[in-house]
């Protein structure tokens, strides 16, 4: 999971950039060292607030979403990002699938179905990343976000750290 993430063809810029993340330079001084080193906003949370850590994680993936050529999959995230339930737990993707987890990376311990968007702007609600287990299958990404909630546990709590190694892995995806 990228921190920082750039391009540049000056070597020196690459070469300042590896050498003050080698002498655990925080972030922001990375950035001014080597200008082209842009910040992603994964993990900027000093406390490593579960809470905070899910917001974080949401705002790179609204960011990412958006300087993608797929619109379908922008409108998901934000569609997913626009219901409260969906927003209060911590979201990951793999493949250009959504997922959700009541816990924080690296332990992710995922609840609810996983969110396609396909590049016809057709969206698919499932129980699997390949869209196996169908549960839905939506017009827009709203209606989509929406067959996810209604997909949810009742009783999810705030999200919680995964920094812990859980009792029983094996239930356990990260």
């Amino acid at each position: 999971m990228a921190l920082v993430e750039g391009s540049t063809e000056d070597l020196t810029q690459i070469a300042k950039a590896a050498h003050a993340w080698h002498e655990g330079a925080p972030l922001s001084d990375i950035r001014r060292s080597a200008p082209f080193v842009q910040l992603t906003g994964r993990f900027e949370v000093p406390d490593h607030d579960p809470v905070r850590l899910t917001e974080s994680e949401w705002q790179h993936l609204r960011t990412e979403a958006s300087t993608q050529e797929r619109p379908a999959y922008a409108a998901l995230v934000e569609a997913a990002y626009a219901e409260p339930a969906l927003r209060a737990l911590y979201p990951f993707t793999s493949h250009w699938a959504l997922r959700f987890s009541t816990t924080t990376r690296p332990y992710l311990s995922i609840v609810g179905p996983c969110l396609l968007a396909d590049d016809i702007e057709q969206y698919t609600v499932s129980r699997g990343i390949t869209g196996s287990g169908l549960i839905a299958l939506a017009a827009t990404a709203q209606e989509a976000a929406a067959a996810a909630v209604r997909e949810l546990p009742s009783s999810l709590g705030p999200v919680t750290s995964g920094a812990v190694v859980p009792e029983n892995s094996r239930e356990r995806w990260s």
